[in-house]
């Protein structure tokens, strides 16, 4: 059985489970999580977007609409994951959004430099924190033209 959903607009890429449920909170009240899914680590986060590991089977074509990455993830780090997106073919033209705690100029400088489209520092105050993850869901969902994915 695929342990996921037919489409996938939002991969959410969090290892604070904390930050998840807000995140996915804050989502769920605008109506804009039904189509999310919520990965633990930069490994998963790799089998699910190439159809590899425990996703064996899980097409690339079946979404997410964006990403929302943390780069502090264990087994492979959000730079490694976003590098391997954007050096894809059939992936780097997913729209992917670092979302972290670094304010590391470095952090910030590296994500550009392998292609993110946005880079967000995840705001302190939990309110704060959940109306930035409803703004960039409005965003990426709604406002946000996505190139047609090619038919092979």
């Amino acid at each position: 059985m695929d342990p996921v959903p037919n489409e996938v607009e939002i991969l959410l890429v969090e290892d604070n489970p904390t930050d998840a449920e807000l995140a996915i909170t804050a989502l769920q009240e605008r109506n804009l999580a039904n189509k999310l899914f919520w990965v633990k680590d930069g490994a998963e986060a790799l089998d699910f977007l190439f159809g590899t590991g425990i996703y064996a089977g899980h097409r690339i074509e079946s979404g997410p609409k964006v990403v929302l990455l943390d780069l502090r993830l264990p087994k492979v780090d959000g730079q490694e994951v976003l590098r391997r997106i954007k050096a894809d073919e059939r992936t780097k033209a997913l729209p992917v959004v670092v979302m972290t705690s670094s304010q590391e100029d470095r952090d910030v400088v590296d994500s550009y430099k392998h292609g993110v489209n946005s880079y967000i520092t995840k705001p302190v105050d939990f309110d704060r924190f959940a109306e930035v993850v409803v703004q960039l869901g409005l965003y990426w969902l709604l406002f946000n033209r996505p190139p047609v994915r090619e038919k092979k």
